[in-house]
């Protein structure tokens, strides 16, 4: 009697060890989904670079569409709502204009103006 009961007793530890093994590797792709779509202050998060993504394409084109100047040398990037203006113009009027295009675009939270002017 006494073996029966030790066998049962090994036999509910194994039972025991191996759920507890499917639960921690069931549980893996749910914490690498909840943590891998998170940002941080570096790094965007999936929600963010999609919303960086839409910014900068408006951006783009409300550059492209202004009637006064063109920017063929302009380039946009976008990072958590902020917008960098890199590249070259002809004059500061035209710098000037792009920064405020920028900013008046929905979604933008600040620009960085890193045009240059080519004098």
């Amino acid at each position: 009697m006494k073996k029966t009961s030790m066998a049962k007793l090994q036999t509910a530890k194994k039972t025991t060890k191996v759920l507890g093994l499917i639960l921690c590797l069931g549980s893996l792709p749910l914490v690498a989904f909840v943590t891998g779509c998170a940002g941080d202050r570096y790094h965007q998060s999936t929600g963010e670079a999609i919303d960086d993504s839409g910014i900068s394409m408006r951006v783009k084109s409300a550059l492209s569409n202004d009637a006064e100047y063109k920017y063929d040398g302009v380039s946009v990037k976008t990072f958590k709502g902020t917008v960098q203006l890199s590249g070259f113009v002809d004059n500061h009027a035209q710098k000037s204009r792009a920064a405020d295009l920028a900013k008046g675009v929905e979604g933008v939270k600040d620009v960085e103006n890193n045009i240059t002017v080519k004098d």
